[in-house]
């Protein structure tokens, strides 16, 4: 009978642990189903977690999370809790939270890691209900991923915005080489058989060499004490965006590379990235 008791006491656990995988709910009729580890790619690293409203189904806006880590580390779970906060300032928005394969010195970053955005876009142009209009959100690396993919990549322009994180915007930056991972970018960042012989590796891994007057609307957040991607990024990217007049939005915070996701900074950010995309929207409604 013990025994019995112990087996149930651990079925209803998993069952239970299984129930709050399955939704979450932030109160005042706001709610999404959740989807964990699924998978857009035959890699294990390939798998995403999707989080669809419950109610409120009206906006195609869906918001791609691209999280942070040298390109050669991090995970998706860094940034549940921020994907979180964003579900409820938009409640009536599909999020996913991406994993992608990272690098090493036996595995390229470029293309791997943008065709991974691309298979995630792919994946959710095939089973939606309704035609995505994508939000690219990365902080550092994916930050990084976010522009590269938006500026250079977007083949089929369904990137309605970018949201920029402390990304590097151009590795070439005096600044970024200060940077104590830099020389495995150097070596291992991106598969140089794939480079034209006219681009040099650093300007092809900078979103700022990519920028052209069809590139998505951009919103950035850099650290005033940021020792990783330095303040200057801010300035870089803001003047090639206004070179080719690229609706752009950029904004200091006060603290370092890491510490944005913690409260205050992180309402900050979701304030500014509220406003942003309804100016986006106003803009674009004829």
């Amino acid at each position: 009978m013990k025994n019995c008791l112990v087996i149930f006491g651990i079925v209803f656990i998993v069952l239970c642990n299984s129930c709050q995988q399955k939704t979450v709910n932030f109160g005042n009729d706001v709610s999404f189903t959740i989807e964990k580890n699924i998978p857009y790619g035959k890699d294990s690293q390939q798998k995403m977690d999707i989080y669809s409203p419950e109610k409120h189904k009206k906006e195609k806006d869906v918001f791609i999370i691209i999280h942070g880590g040298g390109w050669r580390g991090g995970s998706k779970s860094e940034l549940t809790a921020f994907t979180h906060k964003l579900m409820e300032k938009f409640p009536g928005t599909l999020f996913v939270n991406a994993d992608y394969r990272l690098a090493s010195t036996k595995h390229f970053a470029l293309p791997n890691q943008i065709d991974d955005i691309r298979s995630i876009t792919q994946y959710l142009d095939k089973t939606l209900p309704f035609k995505p209009r994508y939000i690219l959100l990365g902080n550092s690396a994916g930050a990084n991923l976010s522009m590269l993919y938006g500026y250079q990549s977007d083949r089929n322009k369904n990137i309605k915005a970018v949201v920029n994180i402390v990304g590097p915007a151009d590795l070439n930056d005096s600044g970024f080489k200060n940077y104590d991972d830099y020389s495995f970018l150097e070596k291992h960042l991106i598969d140089s058989t794939l480079v034209p012989k006219n681009i040099s590796l650093m300007d092809f891994g900078s979103p700022v060499h990519w920028v052209s007057k069809t590139s998505p609307p951009t919103l950035s957040f850099y650290g005033a004490y940021d020792d990783v991607v330095p303040l200057s990024q801010m300035k870089i990217l803001d003047s090639a965006l206004e070179q080719n007049k690229v609706y752009h939005e950029s904004y200091e915070f006060n603290g370092n590379h890491v510490n944005w996701i913690n409260e205050p900074t992180s309402d900050f950010l979701i304030q500014k990235i509220h406003r942003f995309l309804m100016h986006v929207d106003k803009e674009k409604t004829p």
